[in-house]
């Protein structure tokens, strides 16, 4: 028996008992006649003390011990003299009668504690080290319980887990696909899945009509903090369905994870949004709901004024700072320097401090009436900040919506303990890209119409909306799904809308559609992010703590250096020619 506790279990009321643990050697002091070591597993840290007094054997050896040896331990749990309020464990200690040496350590190249002095490269080097401190075992904890509380959850409400291929066909539509070389079938190519798309759309005309799966997807694009080459989804689909249903079920859901998982209980319905509403008031799709500061135009009352910027301005709109007049002009051209950066676009800021008398960084154009009358508009009051930007539409809205999450982020207005949930629906079926003059499928191509727009689908596609849903919390899209098309004809439509040729839409989408001539019953789902779901219950944005092993920003596994090249010999063996 190696332990018969954990380093984390011991408490007041096993004081006299006779312990054995094992486990890391997280630090030691050494004193004169005593020694104190913390011992850590993954459930928590334990005391021990060595007393050369009491047995010099036991004292010479553990005074050689080092940082992440692996020992076991057998001793007498008492009452620890100097109590440490922060550890549950801090009222005890155990004094060592046994020591055994179970492995050394070389000395880590990094602190292994909660607070870290090894930079995120050198981290992710050593990730099996990095695994050990306590911010990355209660990541990966509280990614189990979603798991589990995910699966309850549906298990309880006749869903079914069903596994889809992860060798599949690539398709020309959404991101980029990571191929695998056949070596049987040479020159031809598996894709890794972006998502079980069409596989669970099969399953529902296959008669499971409620399917789910905690599955791995894959996508060959540009990473960020939030994103990897590979990712985790909650899929879901469900059949014999309409919005309203979907909406109601993932609700509970996500109410169920909130509760089971942060003990947080959202009272009542979710609120809803329209993809119109959401741009125009927060100039996002994924709106932070938790604090205000919304969009307000002033076009009209701005334009005609003598200033250039804004008469050719296609947009004049702004957001309101509250208590935000007392900020200082160094403040001020900071967040000027922020919208100005190329990551946004916009060329400045015109600021109106809402004070007596009232002052603006555009006085020579404006007098205090008129500047008076922005101010009523955008429901400002005195000491109130009002912050507008002038440009096409939709830059300037993406411009404003960038610049109140950033000050939502300064002011302190965005809790991570504070959860608001979110539907956007009444998406575009369709965007069009300027440059190609092709129409882009919003969500992807299965998407079904709003079914009063289908007729638009002839005449004016860019009007027709989708019968698509997206989830937000706190700012974020964790999850997004649409009621799906299940029959040929229109499925061929919207194929032909997106510039696919008869031909290579029965070369990439055929079983499909053929399947759906063998009577597909109406269905739709969702897909979570769960990654980003996980990250976000535990008041994070960055995913890659809440991934045992992940990437890079540039994907690259720095731990077993991947991607790798490969032989020659492997090479021809699948068919590749090396240049």
């Amino acid at each position: 028996m190696y332990r018969s506790h954990n380093c984390g279990e011991l408490r007041s009321k096993h004081i006299g008992n006779e312990v054995v643990l094992a486990g890391w050697i997280q630090r030691s002091r050494v004193m004169s006649g005593q020694i104190f070591v913390d011992l850590r597993d993954r459930y928590g840290i334990t005391q021990l003390s060595f007393f050369e007094a009491e047995n010099a054997d036991t004292f010479a050896q553990a005074k050689k011990l080092g940082r992440e040896f692996v020992i076991q331990v057998t001793g007498k749990v008492v009452e620890r003299q100097s109590k440490n309020s922060n550890l549950p464990t801090g009222d005890i200690e155990v004094v060592v009668s046994k020591l055994t040496l179970l492995n050394a350590s070389k000395t880590p190249p990094f602190t292994i504690e909660t607070d870290t002095d090894g930079g995120e490269e050198l981290r992710m080097t050593h990730r099996y080290l990095d695994l050990r401190r306590q911010p990355l075992q209660s990541a990966l904890k509280l990614r189990h319980q979603v798991s589990m509380a995910v699966r309850k959850y549906l298990s309880e409400q006749d869903f079914l887990e069903i596994e889809t291929p992860y060798l599949i066909k690539s398709t020309p539509e959404g991101a980029r696909d990571f191929v695998v070389p056949s070596r049987m079938h040479q020159g031809h190519f598996y894709a890794l899945p972006q998502s079980p798309q069409t596989f669970k759309q099969l399953l529902m005309v296959s008669g499971y009509d409620k399917y789910f799966q905690i599955v791995r997807c894959f996508r060959d694009e540009d990473l960020r903090a939030d994103r990897q080459p590979e990712f985790t989804q909650i899929d879901c689909e469900m059949a014999f369905v309409e919005q309203e249903d979907i909406l109601n079920t993932f609700e509970g859901l996500t109410k169920h994870i909130l509760k089971t998982v942060v003990n947080v209980d959202i009272k009542g319905d979710f609120p809803r949004m329209s993809y119109e509403e959401a741009m125009t008031k927060y100039g996002i799709d994924k709106p932070d709901i938790r604090f205000g500061m919304t969009l307000t135009e002033i076009t009209e009352l701005a334009q005609n004024k003598g200033f250039q910027v804004f008469d050719q301005a296609e947009y004049v709109g702004g957001i309101v700072v509250e208590g935000g007049a007392e900020m200082s002009r160094k403040e001020i051209d900071k967040l000027i320097d922020y919208v100005k950066r190329p990551q946004i676009g916009v060329k400045g800021l015109v600021w109106v401090k809402c004070n007596d008398p009232i002052k603006s960084s555009v006085d020579k154009f404006f007098d205090a009436e008129q500047l008076n009358a922005w101010k009523s508009t955008m429901n400002a009051n005195d000491g109130d900040l009002i912050l507008i930007i002038a440009d096409e539409t939709d830059r300037a809205r993406k411009a404003l919506g960038e610049l109140r999450l950033y000050l939502g982020n300064e002011r302190g207005l965005r809790n991570p303990q504070d959860f608001a949930p979110l539907w956007v629906v009444d998406f575009p079926l369709l965007e069009k890209d300027e440059e190609s003059e092709r129409w882009h499928a919003m969500h992807h191509p299965f998407t079904s119409p709003k079914p009063e727009d289908v007729a638009l689908l002839k005449t004016d596609p860019g009007k027709v909306r989708a019968n698509a849903y997206d989830l937000v919390l706190n700012g974020n899209e964790i999850g997004g799904g649409s009621i799906r098309i299940h029959n040929r004809e229109l499925q061929s439509t919207m194929f032909d809308l997106l510039g696919f040729s008869k031909e290579e839409a029965e070369a990439q989408f055929g079983f499909l559609m053929n399947a759906f001539e063998y009577g597909a019953p109406p269905h739709g789902g969702i897909a979570f992010g769960f990654d980003r779901l996980v990250a976000i219950l535990g008041g994070q944005e960055n995913i890659r703590n809440f991934i045992a092993f992940p990437k890079n920003n540039a994907g690259r596994d720095l731990m077993i250096d991947a991607p790798a090249v490969i032989d020659d010999a492997q090479m021809t063996e699948l068919g590749i020619t090396s240049t």
